[in-house]
């Protein structure tokens, strides 16, 4: 359950950045542990869609 609290709470703490016009180097950071938050979730979870969606995820961010 923590893991889903800390999901929610960064996708806020985005959401609360985008709407006071944050740049790129602002976003990225929180953007990388948001991946890093979901990926302990889904295998906390054990969800195969979920592992593949996470991992689909981390590889996305790795080519950025």
């Amino acid at each position: 359950m923590e893991e889903a609290r800390a999901v929610l709470a960064r996708l806020e703490r985005i959401e609360a950045l985008e709407r006071e016009g944050a740049g790129v180097p602002s976003l990225l950071p929180e953007l990388r542990e948001l991946v890093r938050e979901a990926t302990e979730w889904a295998e906390r979870e054990r969800d195969p869609r979920a592992r593949a969606a996470a991992a689909a995820l981390a590889e996305a961010g790795g080519s950025a």
